[in-house]
């Protein structure tokens, strides 16, 4: 590969805009927060008989739906090939990240059986440390950042892991499934999985892919390896009268996948504008949603000790401190210059124009690019997935379990007012590029 040189790297964006993208990132990655702790709190139906590989496979099939729908209704297909015709190459990527996806969230599903969700949450999110650890090393990340962000980065991540060690205590020695240490393993295992996932995430858009495009070939990496772990874990006549006798949720957990890739569509933009060194630990704040979600909703550490509660709300606000020493070190425009660099070895070794890379790095559309619109096609995706939603719901039935309705809506219009915000701040700012 040829020698990179700073001297064929354009200058780093002005101080208002890169300011603004900065924003922007941060916005998206509180956003995909919310959205993806709410999209955990379907799963809690593995407390009424459902296994763990049937109701992450339910949720993928909402997935499929929503990643194929969404991006149809934004920007319609026509953008969706016109980015592939130009990076081919992330295509194996996407279908490389959504494998691990699959697996990572089966392993979240074992983990909410066993310790619960508002436990099991912080747990996973050990995924922060893994993607700064590849932020460093294979994307210019921190690099040359300066003392105060390098400090503000480490000192986070040490915050990080106090707080999840806090929790692993709570869960070890409170727990009363029996299989503490087991979802204890599955949170973490999931961690590791998910962290690794956002290198294919980070070369997609450092090459200049848009994130709408990028997660509707994700989906079919997602559909091809749960269904294959399904076959193989479950069989397939003991899946398929598993799948019969979950009809009635069926619906509400393929709207779980629906509302995952919302928080998941956020994030992405977030790994984009902030990098996944800082756009992974701010998406994860999803730890305080699901401890929300999880207390507030389902009650889940109703008659605990006061120890108990204690370690985990205090275990979780250590982690959110964290999140936010990260989050305020914002890349300076020496680190952005490093950003760029990365992106130029991703446009050489790939044969992607640098004129495209360079603008969608600054989140706009290269002068070469047509202006997307959408088609019948794209009408009819919308209306296929409506449709199937749709089908399900009117067999769906309200689930057995202990649900506190009014703190559930309160949550629900908090993130949908987030959503709103968040993507309207998106369009006018970078019109989704």
């Amino acid at each position: 590969m040829p020698a990179e040189s700073p001297v064929n790297i354009s200058p780093p964006l002005n101080e208002s805009r890169s300011r603004s993208l900065q924003l922007l990132g941060i916005f998206s990655g509180f956003t995909a927060g919310a959205w993806l702790g709410a999209a955990e709190a379907p799963t809690k139906l593995v407390s009424i008989g459902i296994s763990p590989v049937a109701i992450s496979l339910i949720m993928v099939a909402g997935v499929f739906l929503a990643r194929w729908s969404l991006p149809a209704l934004v920007l319609g297909t026509s953008s969706v090939r016109a980015d592939v015709r130009r990076a081919p190459h992330l295509v194996l990527w996407a279908l490389l990240a959504g494998c691990l996806w699959a697996v990572a969230n089966t392993l979240t599903i074992f983990a909410i059986r066993d310790v619960g969700l508002s436990i099991a949450f912080p747990l996973w999110n050990s995924n922060s440390l893994i993607g700064i650890l590849w932020g460093f090393l294979l994307f210019n990340e921190l690099r040359q950042a300066g003392w105060k962000r390098w400090a503000g980065v480490v000192g986070g991540t040490a915050v990080l892991c106090v707080g999840g060690a806090m929790l692993a205590i709570a869960s070890a020695s409170q727990n009363t499934s029996g299989h503490a240490m087991t979802g204890i393993g599955a949170a973490l295992g999931a961690g590791v999985l998910w962290g690794t996932m956002y290198i294919p995430y980070r070369k997609a858009y450092l090459t200049g892919m848009n994130p709408l495009s990028f997660v509707t070939f994700f989906t079919f990496g997602e559909l091809g390896m749960m269904g294959t772990l399904a076959l193989v874990y479950t069989g397939a006549a003991p899946l398929w009268h598993e799948l019969q006798a979950a009809r009635g949720v069926i619906f509400w957990l393929m709207l779980g996948g629906f509302v995952w890739v919302i928080g998941d569509l956020f994030q992405q933009y977030a790994a984009k504008y902030v990098g996944i060194s800082r756009g992974i630990p701010l998406s994860n704040t999803n730890q305080l949603w699901g401890l929300l979600w999880g207390i507030l909703v389902f009650g889940e550490l109703q008659g605990k000790s006061h120890l108990t509660y204690l370690q985990v709300i205090g275990g979780s606000l250590l982690m959110i401190l964290g999140v936010a020493a990260i989050a305020a070190s914002s890349a300076t425009g020496k680190e952005q210059l490093r950003w760029k660099e990365a992106a130029r070895r991703e446009s050489t070794r790939y044969g992607v124009p640098l004129d495209y890379v360079e603008a969608r790095f600054e989140g706009r559309q290269a002068a070469s690019e047509v202006h997307p619109r959408r088609t019948l096609l794209d009408w009819l995706l919308v209306l296929l997935a409506t449709s199937i939603l749709a089908w399900f719901a009117t067999t769906a039935r309200v689930p057995e379990l202990s649900i506190r309705w009014k703190p559930a809506l309160a949550l629900a219009v908090a993130s949908l007012l987030l959503m709103i915000l968040c993507a309207r701040k998106l369009w006018r700012t970078t019109r989704f590029h």
